[in-house]
């Protein structure tokens, strides 16, 4: 029997410590799957589920020589439980246990008289517990791969236990009482929300008859060592708070935020680089702007007339400004008013037409003369008697206006400086009622200026 559990022993030391090296390889790649903002649980699973099936025996590594039975049977047993994780290091869960326990005593052992062998039925055991993880804190890793554990709790267990003497066997009374199961063990992580347990449990039991037997002053208790599957339960999607690292999370925050604040520096270095490169082509325009290769205080930028010889009048656009010719008042004389009443008082034309009749010429030959000879300016308004349309009235005495506006052009004279306009039948200065005050009222009057 020693044998078998020297065996055990080292299989689960094996384990652990193999385990323990394997959860110490680094975990370098951050993923969205395994990061949670620290101390944020809205991102975790916390509730999960176990099935665990194992080896009860009233063999414990607590004092085993004080057992009531000194060759403890093997005896297959059975339990589940659910479980809140409310930290990362510590949660509680609610566990139910079944099966048998049993053993026999030595031919040696002569302390419980004749009794040689009892077997306990478990009818149920129930407990709420508390399980510490111990090894979920490192900086290295974002989950780890196993999760040793401890745990401890109390709970209510009814039994019945079963004796065998020299006289047969026996089933003693069905009991009831309070146990105390302290245990340790680890979880190997094989897949998101999927763990394997295995774990080893002593349950002291309040009460010296769980064997059917009361020897000495000792209460008795036996072990559960079991293997089993545990299950998170909620989204899938969300990591399990069990193998969730907060200080490795924190860890990834740090770095995250310096990632995010260099790039966000290197995000303000490009602007800062973009504006300085606009300021420089801003200067460099504003230095060509400013530029003024001829000095005539138009920048080259807006100078249409460059090389402009030094000390020349200019104007917006760079070019020389005409240069103006010295002011020559010229006086119209009562010689000169006498040539322009000469010209009105001969000036006719065809009945009905702008046709100047030719008896017309010589009068107004000596003005355009007198026009070119002073500069003289000319303004010709033309009038018509009130025979015929207001239309037709007003357009004849145009176009008499303009038919001796262009024979003066004819004989030299700047059309520039003559204006020409007709008023049709306004402005009479005879009666319309007789031939004569119309004669009179066809007219072009002239004023010089």
């Amino acid at each position: 029997m020693k044998s078998k559990f020297k065996k055990a022993s080292l299989l689960l030391t094996g384990i652990m410590v193999g385990g323990k090296l394997f959860a110490q390889t680094p975990d370098t790649t951050m993923t969205d799957k395994n990061y949670v903002q620290p101390f944020s649980h809205g991102g975790l699973r916390t509730w999960s589920i176990g099935i665990e099936g194992g080896v009860l025996t009233p063999y414990t590594i607590f004092a085993p020589s004080q057992q009531d039975y000194r060759s403890p049977h093997q005896e297959f047993g059975y339990s589940g439980y659910i479980k809140d994780q409310i930290l990362p290091d510590f949660g509680i869960q609610a566990d139910y246990l079944g099966g048998k326990v049993s053993g026999a005593v030595t031919q040696a052992d002569q302390q419980i008289g004749t009794y040689s062998a009892f077997s306990t039925k478990l009818r149920y055991a129930v407990d709420l517990m508390a399980t510490f993880n111990i090894a979920n804190i490192d900086w290295a890793n974002k989950k780890s791969f196993i999760q040793p554990y401890v745990s401890v709790g109390g709970g209510e267990l009814g039994y019945t236990a079963t004796v065998t003497n020299s006289n047969g066997t026996f089933t003693g009374s069905k009991e009831h009482d309070f146990y105390l199961p302290v245990g340790a063990g680890f979880k190997i992580n094989v897949a998101t929300g999927v763990n394997i347990d295995l774990g080893y449990q002593v349950n002291f039991v309040n009460a010296d008859d769980f064997d059917g037997t009361v020897v000495g002053n000792n209460n008795d208790r036996f072990s559960y060592g079991h293997i089993g599957l545990e299950f998170a339960l909620g989204n899938k999607h969300k990591p399990q708070m069990a193998t969730y690292n907060p200080v490795n999370s924190m860890r990834d925050e740090y770095l995250m935020n310096d990632q995010r604040l260099e790039l966000q520096l290197e995000r303000e270095r490009a602007a800062n680089e973009r504006l300085r490169s606009d300021l420089n082509t801003t200067n460099a325009n504003l230095a060509k702007l400013t530029v003024d290769s001829d000095g005539d205080g138009v920048p080259d930028v807006f100078d249409k007339c460059p090389n402009t010889p030094t000390g020349v009048a200019v104007d917006g656009s760079g070019c020389p400004l005409p240069v103006k010719k010295p002011d020559v008042k010229v006086y119209v004389t009562q010689q000169d008013k006498e040539v322009v009443n000469e010209a009105v008082k001969n000036l006719e034309f065809d009945f009905g037409k702008s046709t100047i009749r030719e008896h017309s010429d010589e009068s107004l030959n000596k003005l355009a003369q007198l026009l070119v000879n002073k500069g003289f300016s000319l303004k010709l308004a033309g009038y018509t008697d009130n025979v015929g349309s207001v239309a037709a009235n007003l357009k004849l005495s145009k176009d008499r206006a303009e038919a001796v506006k262009t024979y003066l052009a004819q004989q030299g004279v700047d059309p520039s400086k003559i204006s020409a306009e007709g008023y049709g039948k306004a402005n009479p200065i005879a009666s319309n009622k007789t031939d004569k005050g119309r004669q009179i009222n066809r007219r072009v009057e002239f004023s010089i200026y």
